[in-house]
């Protein structure tokens, strides 16, 4: 085996892309894991993890100069003095927008691992079945079942913190010891149970921080200092760099190379099958070809789909995977920014413990069971109770010690709570290339076309009034709903463009997301999805990843791929 020959390639180093890597790895395969950005080492490279606000330059607030290199990110919270670093330089790789779309990328080693809320959760079995029984887009060709076991055991190795809540409409799961609500939260909680006797429920979120130690991982349990997302030595989070990397680097089958932009999939018209992948060194700009049996495509959703786009163009000229001509279509996401708040009194003697990296979850209860709206599918609620700090009278510019001395005690407590939808598949949400315009490298860019719609809509207005609805029944006072727009792609929860199905006429990929045109790539990141459901997605990604992972090595040794 020469330098440039392995078992099989993975593309790209997120969170499904380490999964990947450690599957196949510890599987017995040669692995060479492709970046196209920067390296970032774990622990070394954490360069923020540990300032204070009053540490950097600007006091984390935002410069003329980052206004303008960023014209996407401002947009919303990502633009910061924190994560500075982390954020794709938006001038090297532009996007368009036919339609407004908030495309939030990171390109590094662990990719966005390294920035998520790390909010866990199960998808259920309606989740699956939803295409089917109401006759959307196509059906999922797996059901809950199916990946049961697999949510199993990703669960236990990224180490999942909750509690278990004994709901049909998110699964319990195998979950280390639960944060600890606060006692508004708890409060609340059970007014809110009682008040819709027992059919809405307030719990702590399930996420990916460990709260018990894993000495084996070399990961020590969250220190609640909530400055996840600057890296975090602990290894208290699961990102590629505290958990799956490690892993797949002890087995000694694994080669990581940043700075390496998968250009297409090499084709073989004969087997029909993928032969490896072409490279461009984001450096140097040389082109290189790996080869191997097995391509993994975890570039994220949008930039798979774009490898693909940019492959086997003299056998389809839309791409491998576009033969069903489904491939960049039924884009999704997570609509939110919506939802209310207010104003919680007494408790005045009471506070809670350090900075709980973390909040509660009111999972989905509309459409569900006997209740019916106007719409079809659901949303959850994710949010917090506080006191208000120092800065909650800045504003005023009141002045003199008395000022001073009530700024030194905490403030009122206030709860809020934000709703995240499910988004349809609809096909006419879409991606394609635009061979016009090119990037830094001279490759061409991405053209996105993707709205909401009717259904959307409708559910939204149940986000803020139901939001409004269950704090007032728990008591809060002066109650507020909000919503603060949205547009495509704010959720960064990107779906959707290579999906699975039952049919190589209706999808990209089938029950094993194996690309039916050329069943040795598969594609186990967002771009999978068939239907969006309303929870976060990327324990559904992992859980995806390692059964694709296990079969893929399996058919391997059946002679298959």
């Amino acid at each position: 085996m020469n330098h440039n020959e392995y078992d099989a390639i993975v593309v790209g180093s997120g969170i499904s892309g380490g999964w990947a890597a450690k599957e196949l790895t510890e599987k017995g395969l040669k692995v060479i894991m492709l970046e196209r950005g920067r390296s970032l080492e774990h622990v070394k490279d954490y360069v923020n993890e540990n300032k204070e606000i009053w540490e950097f330059p600007h006091r984390d607030m935002r410069t003329q100069e980052m206004i303008e290199n960023y014209p996407v990110l401002r947009r919303d919270y990502p633009l910061n003095e924190q994560t500075l670093g982390s954020w794709t330089n938006e001038q090297d790789s532009p996007y368009e927008e036919i339609q407004r779309f908030d495309w939030y990328r990171s390109y590094q080693v662990g990719g966005r691992s390294l920035l998520w809320g790390r909010q866990s959760y199960r998808w259920n079995k309606m989740d699956f079945a939803a295409n089917l029984r109401e006759g959307i887009a196509v059906d999922w060709p797996i059901r809950y079942e199916d990946l049961a076991p697999w949510y199993d055991y990703v669960e236990g190795f990224a180490g999942i913190s909750g509690s278990k809540e004994g709901l049909e409409v998110l699964p319990d799961g195998n979950f280390l010891p639960p944060m600890d609500l606060n006692c508004v939260e708890k409060d609340v909680a059970a007014r809110i149970k009682s008040h819709f006797n027992g059919d809405r429920h307030l719990f702590i979120g399930r996420v990916a921080n460990i709260t018990e130690s894993r000495p084996e991982q070399n990961r020590v349990q969250c220190q609640y200092r909530n400055r996840c997302w600057r890296g975090c030595s602990f290894g208290a989070f699961f990102s590629t760099q505290s958990t799956t990397l490690p892993a797949a680097m002890a087995t000694g089958n694994l080669t990581l190379r940043p700075f390496s932009i998968v250009t297409r999939v090499l084709y073989d018209k004969d087997t029909k099958r993928a032969t490896g992948v072409e490279v461009v060194d984001a450096e140097t700009n040389e082109v290189i070809e790996y080869k191997a049996k097995v391509v993994f495509l975890n570039a994220s959703a949008f930039n798979s789909t774009w490898i693909l786009m940019n492959s086997a163009t003299d056998v389809w000229p839309d791409g491998l995977g576009s033969s069903s001509g489904e491939l960049g279509h039924n884009v999704m996401d997570h609509h939110f920014r919506l939802g209310a708040s207010g104003r919680v009194e007494g408790y005045e003697d009471k506070y809670y413990y350090g900075r709980r990296p973390n909040g509660f979850y009111v999972p989905r209860f509309r459409n569900v069971g006997n209740d019916q709206r106007d719409y079809v599918r659901g949303f959850g609620y994710q949010g917090s109770a506080s006191r208000t700090g120092w800065s909650r009278d800045i504003s005023e510019l009141n002045v003199g010690a008395d000022f001073k001395q009530a700024l030194t005690q905490p403030g009122d407590w206030t709860i809020g709570m934000t709703a995240f939808g499910e988004m349809l598949p609809y096909h006419e949400n879409r991606i394609f290339l635009n061979r016009n315009r090119t990037d830094k490298w001279g490759l061409p860019i991405l053209a996105f076309d993707v709205s909401i719609k009717e259904n959307e809509f409708a559910m939204r207005k149940d986000m803020v009034a139901d939001a409004m609805e269950m704090l007032e029944a728990a008591g809060v006072k002066e109650v507020r709903g909000r919503d603060s727009g949205y547009a495509p792609g704010m959720g960064i929860h990107e779906m959707g463009t290579a999906r699975m199905g039952r049919d190589p006429a209706t999808s990209v990929l089938n029950a094993h997301n194996q690309v039916w045109d050329a069943l040795n790539v598969f594609v186990t990141d967002g771009a999978c999805m068939t239907s969006a459901s309303c929870v976060n997605p990327s324990l559904t990604y992992m859980a995806l990843t390692a059964r694709a992972a296990d079969y893929a090595v399996a058919e391997l040794k059946r002679g298959n791929l």
